[in-house]
Formats: C-alpha cells, structure tokens, sequence
C-alpha cells in the first residue's frame, strides 16, 4: 500500500468519525425542535408583540443552525464516498511487485514480504498489506502500543524498536516534511564511519594519440561520522485504540516523521555539531579550526568572511546584481548542480516584490515555480531563518548520515485528563558540509547575518552561568541569559571565576585566546578578551568579556 493510500484510510477514519460526532447531534436538534414547537402553539392573542418576536428569532435561529448541521452531513458524507472511491480506484491501480527469484536451499523469510523501495512503495499491495500486518514484528508492536494505551504505563525500560519493514515508511514522511532531506547527500551507515571525500578535482592532461599517460594528481580525505538521537514526545488520542492496526500504524509513522523531519531541516542549517549534526552557517561562522578537527580531513579553511556577506540595503535590480556577486563565492569543482535557496516567507515575498522593479517576468515565473527571481535555483521556505537572511549553496555537498533503527518508548503516565497517551520517538543521524566552500550566508538589509538559533526542548541539559566574577566582583550588568560584556577594571592581575547553574555543566576558559583554568589568575589589559564556556549535553554557551582598564 502507497503512502498515499494510507493517508487517504487516515483522512477516511477522522471524516468518518466527525461524521458520527454530528450525527451524535440529531437528538439535540429534535429536543429543541420540540420544545420551540411547544412555545409556538403558547402563542395566542394575548401574548404581546415583544414574546412573538423572541419566538420567531429563535425559530429563525434554529431553522439556520438546523440547516447548516444537515448541510455539513451531507458535505463529510460525500466527502466519505469520494475517498473510498479513490482509495479503491487508488488500490486497483497499483502494480504488483516482480518478486526476486529466491536462491536455492533459502527460504523466503516474513511470509513473502519484501522492503519496498523507499520512494514508491511502504506495505506494497493489498494482499501484501494483509500479510505485513500477520508478521509476528509487526503484530508484536502493535499490541504493545496499545497495551501501554490501554494500561496507560511504559512499554518496557528498554523502549520498543519500530520493526524494520515499517522503517521506510517513517523515512519517508520524514523526506516529505524535511525540505532538505531531498537536496543533501543522504548515507545509510552503520556506527561510526568515515567517508572519502575527493580533493581538487584534476584536469586531464592532452597527448599524442600513442603517447603515453600523464599521472593526475589526486588525492583524497576521510570526514567523520557520528551518529545523534533526534525525538520528541508524541500525544496520541487514547481513541485510535479503536481503530485498525493499519490507522494506529499511520499516526505513529506520521508523528515520527514528521517530528524528525523538522529538527533536520534545522540542524542541516544551524546545528551545533555538539551531539547534533554541523549546520552550514554554523561551519562558516567557525573563527578558528575546532580542537577535535579530523587530521584526515579537508584542509580547513576559514571562510567567516569571504562566505558571510553584509548586505549593503540595496533595491530593485542592484539587490539581484548583489544576490549574483555573493552567489560567486559558493563556486566549486565538486558539485554540477544549482544552487538552492534558503530563506523565510517574509524574505521570499521581499524578493519578489523587488525583482518587479527589475524583471516582471523574472517575478511571474519566479512566483509560479518558487525559484529565486533574475537569479534562477530553488527556493526553500524555513520559518526558523531569520528575516533579510539568506542561507545558499550546492546542498549536495552536505551529507547526512543515516542510522538504521528508530525506536518508540511510551511515558510512564498518561495524559489521563485529555484522554492521550505520550509516546517518545527517536531515530539517530550525523551529518556536516563536507564541502564548506560550497555554502554561503547573506543578508539583504545592513545587518550581518544571524549566524545561530536556538534549539529548544532539551531543558534537561540547558547549560549557563550562575555568576561570573572579577577579582571576587561579579561583571557589572550580569544575566544568565546575556553572552556578550564589557567590563572596566583596574589593570593588573585579577582571579576569575565562573558558577555553572546546573552541577554537572562543564566550565572552560579562554584569555587571550589561551586556555586557562576557571579560578585562575589573568592579566587585565585593555582589548584583552575573557571567553567563557559552559556545557552540559547538547547545550553550549559562551560568555564573552571584553576589558576596558580604567584611570
């Protein structure tokens, strides 16, 4: 069964029940119905101006709500018979798979059924959808979800793992709610893994016809992969225990996808690279080479400059003029493709409304095709990337690794008032530009780019400072949630000292671009910088301390 089908039975099962929730309605509308005729035949000669009025609004009233009650009925009604038409009409259509011959002496294991192709197929036919439901994986975990519904407790301690045939379908809700997923380079790999990556890509050398062949230099590098844990919780509603094995499986699918399909897209752009992927922006706004910087990599470049562009506020066709000069510095020799735009609503309808001025057609196909207008490429819309900025570059030259395995684990208390049960979902993926020049970032007002965001949920492991003290005086104007200071001091030798919020956080210090121990001393000079750090898990903040001497 397609993805699509099984969406189609997931829209068929919510009509249906909203059907019933209005026909549950009838003998409200009756009840009333009876009690308005009641008050009509009250009315007689006697009854004044004022109380005929009041009846009639009322009868006015119900006759309208009456009215639209039945006029949606016959709306989900129609809408019910229109879905299982193209769900059958969907279900005839499809073709039944070429199975693989099977070897001799090999039995065909999971009673015939086969991993579909990602893209295409997820149960494969209706008899196969049958078979697939019967395997003992399959009916395992599906008791199980239900089992932790209805007894509203954990699965177990260890989680449930989702069963490897259903893993496709996840991945692929995950590739149509991630609007990355379908740009990068996405690897299936088991544990860590190193990939090769080519270096400058040589040029052939000319000769005679029978001469002989010249050497190409060519050399290659290994980046490595980790793989990290993306979820969330999940609330299903206690009342799809009622539904059939192939709706429950649905939503579970659909949430998890759809969940780690979002935090993907995020990391791609903005990931830390701390127990998360290496987001582009994050790789270019890289000052200095990281301490655990691969000694196989790449060589790395610093690229804070050349590929973070301010923009200068320009309009109309100087603004595209700009897009196409900034556009340059993602040129490479790896990658043949276009390049692809990254930018929210707001900074894409800008971009419209100003290709007009430049180029009304540019601005029509542009509109039509959501390509970047004059300038041509793929327009990506993430509501996380911050007004006037853009994010570009060959996104083939990201990788994402893919880990097999997802896994399911269920709270150990249900939501009991709201009728849910929460359910976690994971599944585990490394990635990183692999080639950074091939990335760029710029604004089209005056401000530099935004080269960060902030990822939420993870409160467990939130990471800043209590207090931050100089010479035994915390810096004037301390919050927990401001990074950047400046702080004047007499000049000479001063302790310094930081206080983590959370006990287990982790402190470093830089002074001077030299680390140094927290509670050791420095020597305060103007211009000299104090770069405090403090993580716990995936969270990382830097507090940042510029001197200023005084006298």
């Amino acid at each position: 069964m397609s993805l699509k089908v099984l969406m189609m039975r997931k829209k068929l099962t919510e009509k249906k029940n909203a059907l019933e929730t209005l026909r549950s309605k009838d003998a409200d509308f009756e009840k009333r119905e009876k009690e308005l005729e009641s008050a009509v035949e009250e009315l007689n000669e006697e009854s004044t101006e004022e109380e005929k009025t009041a009846v009639q609004e009322e009868v006015d009233k119900f006759d309208k709500e009456k009215e639209d009650h039945e006029q949606s009925k016959q709306d989900l009604e129609s809408e019910i018979k229109d879905i299982e038409k193209e769900i059958e009409d969907a279900e005839k259509n499809q073709p039944k798979p070429n199975p693989e011959p099977t070897p001799e002496g090999t039995e065909r294991s999971h009673g015939g059924i086969e991993n579909m192709n990602v893209r295409t197929k997820m149960f494969g036919t209706v008899q196969e959808r049958s078979i697939l439901f019967q395997r003992e994986d399959v009916k395992k975990f599906i008791t199980n979800v239900r089992t932790a519904m209805k007894e509203k407790r954990a699965i177990n301690n260890v989680g449930l793992t989702v069963p490897d045939v259903l893993l496709p379908m996840i991945r692929q809700v995950v590739e149509e709610n991630s609007k990355l997923y379908k740009h990068v380079l996405v690897r299936p790999l088991k544990g860590k893994a190193r990939q090769n990556i080519m270096g400058d890509m040589p040029e052939g050398i000319w000769t005679e016809m029978v001469g002989a062949l010249n050497e190409l230099d060519l050399q290659f590098y290994d980046t490595e992969f980790d793989g990290y844990k993306v979820g969330g919780f999940v609330a299903i509603p206690n009342s799809y225990l009622e539904d059939s094995d192939e709706d429950l499986a649905a939503i579970i699918v659909e949430a998890l996808g759809k969940a780690i399909g979002t935090a993907l897209d995020k990391a791609i752009v903005f990931g830390t690279g701390i127990k998360m992927p290496l987001g582009i922006v994050t790789r270019l706004a890289q000052t200095a080479q990281p301490d655990d910087y691969s000694a196989t990599a790449r060589h790395w470049k610093d690229l804070h400059t050349s590929n973070i562009v301010t923009g200068t506020g320009a309009t109309g066709l100087n603004l595209f003029k700009e897009i196409i000069t900034n556009k340059s510095v993602t040129f490479n020799k790896y990658s043949k493709g276009s390049v692809v735009w990254l930018m929210n609503e707001i900074t894409h309808n800008k971009l419209i409304a100003e290709s007009i001025g430049a180029n009304m057609n540019a601005a029509i196909v542009a509109g039509m095709q959501n390509t970047m207008p004059v300038v041509g490429g793929t327009i990506e819309e993430l509501d996380f990337i911050p007004d006037n900025v853009i994010v570009f570059g060959h996104m083939d030259c990201y990788t994402l690794v893919e880990r097999a395995g997802s896994k399911l684990d269920s709270s150990e208390h249900a939501r009991f008032i709201e009728e849910q049960t929460v359910f976690k979902g994971s599944a585990r993926y490394d990635g990183k530009p692999v080639i950074d020049e091939a990335f760029g970032v710029m604004s089209i007002d005056t401000n530099a780019p935004v080269t960060s965001s902030t990822f939420i949920g993870d409160k467990a492991n939130d990471a800043t400072l209590q207090d931050l003290t100089v010479a035994g005086t915390q810096i004037t104007g301390f919050d927990p949630d401001k990074y950047v200071y400046e702080y004047t001091a007499a000049a000479g030798k001063a302790k310094v000292d930081a206080v983590a919020t959370q006990d287990s956080a982790k402190v470093t210090m830089k002074f001077d671009n030299k680390k140094i121990n927290n509670g050791a001393d420095i020597t305060i000079a103007a211009d000299k910088v104090l770069e405090v750090k403090v993580n716990k898990g995936m969270s990382e903040m830097t507090y940042k301390v510029t001197f200023k001497v005084s006298g």
